[in-house]
């Protein structure tokens, strides 16, 4: 049988956010706009914590202050210890110290805002120093040697939080999608899986994922590429090679249990390559997705 939804639109976090739920009957119309608001609410608060383009989001607040212990909200401290993490996973891949190498070759305002126009400083590859050198925690506090942009999965982590909140609220069939970082609990109203369509496949090659209780999110070049003095760049950036922008990929899609190491991941075996990338999906037993420059499509052999 057939159950109603509520679903609704709206812009946050500099891209668009879509929640859908399904009635179960545990709370009427109006209970259920008063979620809606609330879920609002959460990602302007994360917005606030985690933006690197506000001046008084309390990541630019600690960016501003290097070299000081500054005690920190909960999602700082969970984000700042999940990116030591993943750095250590990615074989120091993943690093939130690339916000130098951002701003030099133009990414410096919100994507919408910036004209990435003037020259390109030179960029040199980053030292070899250990991200907890420069990531610091204690005793609730951290401590920055060196700006950081966790960009990288605060996206994935503020899905997976509001997916926490719609659970903790009783609701178990819902979809958040922010921006393309989706979690999908239960099941739609047609009491099946979540049909997800597959970012950049299309037509003949129309990919549907079927989804239930996981999350998925892609990562790639399509979106958020530029043109500075004849050269090409992208936002995605290999700390060990910061003056490479690879377009042999359009981007990776990585299914998994939650949409903050799904976030991950497709980053991660984005700036490894198809080859290397596609090796380590099949070693991880990854769903992945490899969407080539020319629109082919190559899955990992757990898909």
């Amino acid at each position: 049988m057939k159950k109603s939804i509520f679903e609704k639109e709206w812009k946050a976090l500099g891209t668009d956010i879509y929640v859908q739920i399904v009635n179960d009957g545990i709370l009427s119309r109006l209970e259920i706009e008063r979620i809606f608001l609330e879920i609002s609410d959460i990602y302007i608060r994360q917005e606030k914590i985690f933006s690197r383009f506000e001046e008084e989001s309390e990541l630019s607040q600690i960016n501003v202050h290097l070299g000081e212990f500054i005690e920190v909200s909960q999602e700082m401290l969970a984000i700042a210890e999940k990116s030591i993490e993943y750095f250590q996973e990615s074989e120091e891949i993943f690093d939130p110290r690339i916000l130098d190498v951002l701003e030099k070759i133009g990414y410096e305002k919100s994507f919408q805002k910036n004209n990435f126009e003037g020259a390109v400083e030179n960029i040199k590859e980053a030292g070899k120093r250990n991200l907890k050198e420069d990531l610091q925690i204690k005793k609730g506090k951290v401590k920055f040697l060196r700006r950081m942009d966790f960009s990288g999965i605060a996206k994935g982590y503020i899905t997976d939080r509001i997916a926490d909140f719609l659970c903790q609220k009783g609701f178990q069939n819902f979809l958040v999608d922010s921006g393309g970082d989706m979690y999908a609990s239960g099941k739609d109203s047609e009491q099946d899986k979540w049909g997800i369509a597959l970012e950049g496949s299309e037509d003949e090659n129309k990919v549907i994922l079927e989804l239930s209780d996981e999350a998925v999110a892609t990562s790639g070049n399509v979106r958020k590429h530029w043109e500075r003095n004849g050269r090409k760049f992208h936002h995605l950036i290999n700390p060990h090679q910061p003056n490479y922008f690879s377009f042999d990929l359009q981007s990776v899609t990585v299914v998994e249990k939650t949409a903050e190491k799904a976030d991950f991941l497709a980053k991660y075996l984005f700036l490894l390559g198809l080859e290397k990338g596609i090796a380590l999906a099949n070693e991880r037993g990854s769903r992945a997705f490899f969407l080539k420059a020319n629109g082919e499509i190559i899955k990992s052999k757990h898909v």
